[in-house]
């Protein structure tokens, strides 16, 4: 199953990380010093042409971790995940 984080984009549900809200996430300098260094190496997807409001970080099987930058609210985020996953 997939969640749908915006835009065009949709990640399979299970290789979810977290899901951050994106100005309180952003309010830790470890948090910045982490998204800028992921933008540096390339693994920074922003979705859509809206603000984004959430960070949802993925690990896909055998492949580099991914962030998305979604224009979504991470409380919505956060309730899709749960219904695609069961919860």
């Amino acid at each position: 199953m997939y969640l749908h984080l915006g835009g065009t984009v949709s990640v399979p549900a299970g290789e979810i990380v977290g899901i951050f809200d994106l100005d309180n996430a952003s309010t830790s300098r470890i948090t910045r010093d982490f998204l800028r260094n992921a933008e540096e190496e390339g693994m920074v997807i922003g979705v859509g042409e809206d603000l984004p409001k959430s960070v949802v970080l993925c690990c896909p099987a055998g492949s580099w971790q991914r962030v998305y930058l979604s224009p979504v609210n991470s409380a919505t985020l956060l309730h899709r995940w749960e219904n695609t996953m069961g919860g």
